[in-house]
């Protein structure tokens, strides 16, 4: 079974927490995690670029030269692709780069994501956020005290938390989300896990829900 630093409320170190089996089972599945990535980054595209082809582009209309008698290369327009100012050939239009993953695949890679961080010891239990207002140095001071401060970490949170999300978003390195929203390329980005203890019971019992 696998386990995670554990830290009070205040940052005080105790004994290692005992990761839920339902989302640790201690399984990387590579080739999950790689499609998934990939459908993601890809999703990211927007996919804009776009050309004129020698039939869009304007003037052209007729013969630059009558085709014999003139010493020079027959021409049929000056907007043919090999002229300045002509249409391209074979140039880039507008399409989608979007990538369909079936929903467990996505699971898995998620699982997959989780576990590759809990083998790695770079997952940290907090026992619970105590913030009644936004406060960006109480956040940088419990950091710093569980020992992650100035590395990219993301604090998944148990549900919405706005005092959490407002105190983290002055420090460039942290992202903070709802644990349920997190992907798998989320996961991954960060070098460390700050994960609520709530957030992870709640992980568990969905995953024995949708199993």
């Amino acid at each position: 079974m696998l386990s995670a630093r554990f830290f009070s409320a205040a940052g005080e170190p105790g004994e290692p927490f005992q990761l839920p089996e339902e989302l640790f089972d201690g399984i990387v599945h590579e080739a999950a995690l790689h499609q998934v990535v990939k459908a993601y980054l890809a999703n990211q595209r927007q996919g804009n670029a776009s050309t004129k082809t020698r039939g869009e582009v304007s003037g052209g209309k007729r013969k630059p030269w009558r085709q014999k008698g003139t010493g020079r290369a027959r021409q049929g327009s000056i907007r043919a692709p090999h002229w300045r100012g002509g249409g391209i050939a074979f140039g880039p239009s507008p399409r989608s780069y979007r990538q369909e993953v079936p929903r467990k695949v996505r699971a898995l890679a998620r699982r997959s994501a989780f576990n590759s961080r809990a083998l790695a010891d770079q997952i940290a239990v907090i026992e619970r956020f105590e913030l009644d207002a936004p406060k960006t140095r109480r956040i940088a001071e419990l950091l710093g005290k569980v020992g992650v401060a100035g590395r990219k970490t993301l604090i998944l949170t148990d549900g919405s938390n706005q005092a959490v999300h407002l105190s983290a978003r002055n420090l460039p390195e942290v992202e903070v989300m709802p644990m349920r929203e997190a992907s798998a390329y989320d996961v991954l980005r960060a070098n460390t896990l700050l994960i609520e203890s709530g957030a992870l019971q709640g992980a568990a019992a969905e995953e024995v829900t949708h199993a």
